[in-house]
C-alpha cells in the first residue's frame, strides 16, 4: 500500500522563555521559528492532491499568524506571568505547558490542528518546528 503525504512549511517569529532550564533559555528570547507540517488523507481529492497548498496556508499557517506571531509564549505556571501580563497582556499568550519546541509542536499536532483541518479528510500526522538551523523537535502521530 502506498502512502502520499505532502508538507508546507511558515515561518513566524516568537518569544519565549523555558521555565526550569539550566541555562540560558530560563531568559525570556525569542526565536524565528519554522514549523513544518506533513498531512495526509485516506484518498485523493478529484483533482489527484492530498489537500491543496493555499487551504493548508489558510488553515494552518494563518492560525499561527493569528495566534503565536510576533507573541509571547508563556507557561500558565510561569512565576514571572503576573508581572509580565502588567506590562505587556496583548503580546502574551499563555499556554498550558512549559513553552519547548517539543511541547509547542506537540500542542499543535494534538489540539489545534484537528479542529482547524475539521471536515478537510486530512490530518497533520507530523509537526516539526525548528527554533534554529540546528535545532529542532519532531512531533509525529
Amino acid at each position: 500500500m502506498t502512502r502520499i503525504i505532502i508538507e508546507r512549511y511558515h515561518d513566524i517569529s516568537c518569544g519565549h522563555r523555558v521555565v526550569g532550564h539550566e541555562n540560558k533559555c530560563k531568559h525570556l528570547h525569542g526565536h524565528n521559528y519554522r514549523f513544518t507540517f506533513t498531512l495526509e488523507a485516506d484518498k485523493l481529492d478529484d483533482l489527484g492532491r492530498v489537500i491543496d497548498f493555499g487551504v493548508v496556508k489558510t488553515l494552518l499557517c494563518q492560525w499561527l499568524e493569528d495566534h503565536y506571531d510576533h507573541k509571547f509564549l508563556m507557561w500558565q505556571d510561569d512565576p514571572f506571568l503576573p508581572t509580565l501580563l502588567e506590562l505587556s497582556q496583548e503580546s502574551m499568550v499563555v499556554v498550558p505547558f512549559n513553552p519547548t519546541a517539543e511541547n509547542i509542536a506537540q500542542h499543535f499536532l494534538v489540539n489545534i490542528a484537528p479542529t482547524l483541518l475539521l471536515g478537510t479528510g486530512v490530518r497533520l500526522i507530523q509537526c516539526k518546528l525548528e527554533e534554529t538551523r540546528k535545532c529542532s523537535a519532531t512531533v509525529m502521530l
